[in-house]
């Protein structure tokens, strides 16, 4: 088992911040796949159902970065366009990721870069990104400072 820590920025996005904390303590998040992975793009999770296009059941409106502020290790939403957030999120692994548009909610990072290369390397370079191998969140622990 991997551990990876993630800071939550609740100032920059706090809706975003708040939606992750309440389906990560009810558990959402617990053994679900992730289900595309794109090398030096990003690794995207939070679908319960591993295809793309599950969700909570709701949406919630974006709170945009800046441009140039993603990076590698940044945590953003996934969306089907503006004000579509729910439950799916990507960590970005590579240059790629973080040349993207400020079109998705910005609300965390990590520095943990060793395991978004681990992660990294189980992706494929096809646009789809159907992961080499599986790639499974078992628990999502919400911790205080």
């Amino acid at each position: 088992m991997t551990t990876i820590t993630i800071d939550l920025d609740q100032a920059a996005a706090p809706t975003t911040v708040n939606n992750f904390v309440f389906l990560a303590r009810n558990n959402y998040f617990d053994d679900t796949v992730c289900h595309r992975i794109i090398q030096e793009f990003v690794v995207q999770c939070g679908d319960p159902t591993a295809t793309g296009t599950g969700g909570p059941g709701y949406a919630f409106p974006d709170e945009l970065p800046a441009e140039g502020a993603y990076e590698v290790g940044s945590i953003a939403m996934a969306n089907s366009g503006p004000d579509t957030n729910g439950s799916q999120f990507f960590i970005i692994t590579g240059e790629s990721g973080a040349a993207l548009p400020p079109l998705y909610s910005l609300f965390g990072e990590t520095e943990d870069l060793g395991v978004v290369s681990e992660m990294n390397a189980q992706g494929s370079l096809d646009p789809s990104g159907v992961p080499s191998t599986e790639l499974r969140i078992e628990s999502v622990e919400i911790t205080q400072s």
